[in-house]
């Protein structure tokens, strides 16, 4: 990607531009940042099919007065109000896991690292509907596709949340600017900016957003791959072998007068297993990796069986892939990689898609991994594979 080329998403910034002045500083509206009806394929009736199905996550926020419900799909058409009624809004969420328009759309921001991006939430609003004032910890674009919505943005520095309601929503919310947008027109928010957004009409809204993992649930994760992979990086390109480490031993171990008390050697055995663990920098990155690379929950794939690949391949859009200099990173595996072949493979994570030549150039268990990428259903060929 040319990260110094003007983009019409971004208003004639570039991304490098964009990174430098606003990401997580300030925000930024552009009018007209797509074309009205560019994606025509994302409309009302298409948000009610999804938000109809088990798999795919949904939300009913009606709102009546100084009234709120929450309502969890899925839900059929018919459990939604009607139209005509004001004041609610049908949210769904990972809308590019399955829609090809909606993936699509994603991938215009990849000049985030993947490993920060999300999803695509996509809302339908009645006139008046919304979800209150509210603030994220993360960054969010917000992309209006139809219709129009007014939206009252201002800085929290110390947010407080509203009592009997059923959403996160600020009490005492005092914007600082104001907007009415319309189909097109995107707004970016950094963490940290409230926001209300109140549709002026029947409208449709996507939300780009992104991932912020906490401290300590990324600390979380990550040690808990680690102790689930133990110490063994592999070798070459395949999946990393494991091993369990010492187990503890102690044949001086005296008859205990104190049954309860943490025998201090088996302190010593434990402290020293972290400290061997934490202690190498590429058990600690090969475990993140996976950690950044796991598919959001609830996704599947379906298994297919698959034949020697000779030709274009590409990755599901529900795949994560990612890379750094030692492995790549698929839906939560590590595969080691060097030379050649970790160079195709780097292609196939930033590109999303490799070409029959670069497939035939992939060694012998390189292509043997990619076989089984497919069967597992993480790619296909790029008529099949939802890219």
């Amino acid at each position: 990607m040319d990260t110094k080329r003007p983009l019409p998403l971004l208003g004639g910034l570039s991304a490098a531009a964009f990174m430098r002045r606003h990401w997580q500083k300030k925000p930024l509206l552009v009018r007209g940042a797509l074309g009205a009806g560019a994606l025509p394929g994302l409309d009302r009736r298409r948000l009610f099919e999804l938000a109809a199905r088990d798999d795919v996550e949904s939300r009913l926020v009606v709102n009546e007065g100084d009234r709120w419900s929450v309502r969890h799909g899925p839900m059929s058409r018919r459990a939604l109000p009607p139209l005509s009624k004001p004041g609610w809004t049908l949210l769904v969420q990972g809308v590019d896991l399955h829609d090809d328009e909606a993936h699509r759309l994603l991938a215009r921001f990849r000049f985030v690292p993947d490993a920060r991006l999300d999803d695509a939430m996509l809302s339908f609003a009645s006139d008046g509907g919304g979800v209150g004032p509210h603030v994220d910890s993360y960054d969010v674009f917000l992309l209006q596709l139809a219709g129009r919505r007014r939206w009252r943005v201002g800085r929290v520095a110390r947010p407080r949340l509203r009592d009997g309601v059923p959403l996160k929503m600020l009490a005492g919310f005092m914007p600082s600017h104001e907007w009415l947008v319309g189909p097109g027109d995107l707004l970016y928010l950094p963490p940290g900016w409230g926001h209300e957004g109140t549709a002026v009409g029947p409208c449709i809204t996507c939300s780009i957003g992104f991932r912020a993992p906490q401290a300590l649930e990324l600390a979380g994760a990550t040690l808990q791959r680690i102790a689930d992979a133990g110490t063994d990086a592999g070798a070459g390109i395949g999946k990393a072998k494991r091993r369990g480490g010492a187990i503890y031993k102690d044949p001086s171990q005296q008859a205990a007068s104190h049954p309860a008390r943490i025998p201090p050697a088996l302190q010593a055995f434990a402290d020293a297993a972290i400290r061997q663990a934490l202690g190498e920098a590429r058990t600690r990155r090969r475990a993140l990796g996976e950690v950044l690379s796991e598919p959001k929950p609830g996704t599947w794939f379906e298994r297919i069986d698959a034949a020697p690949v000779d030709g274009d391949v590409a990755l599901d859009r529900r795949s994560r892939m990612l890379y750094d200099d030692e492995y790549v990173y698929v839906n939560g595996e590590s595969y080691r990689a060097g030379g050649k072949d970790a160079k195709l493979m780097r292609g196939l994570a930033d590109e999303r898609r490799l070409g029959a030549a670069d497939v035939r150039r992939l060694g012998a268990r390189a292509r043997s991994l990619l076989v089984g990428w497919i069967e597992a259903g993480w790619c296909a060929s790029p008529d099949s594979a939802l890219s």
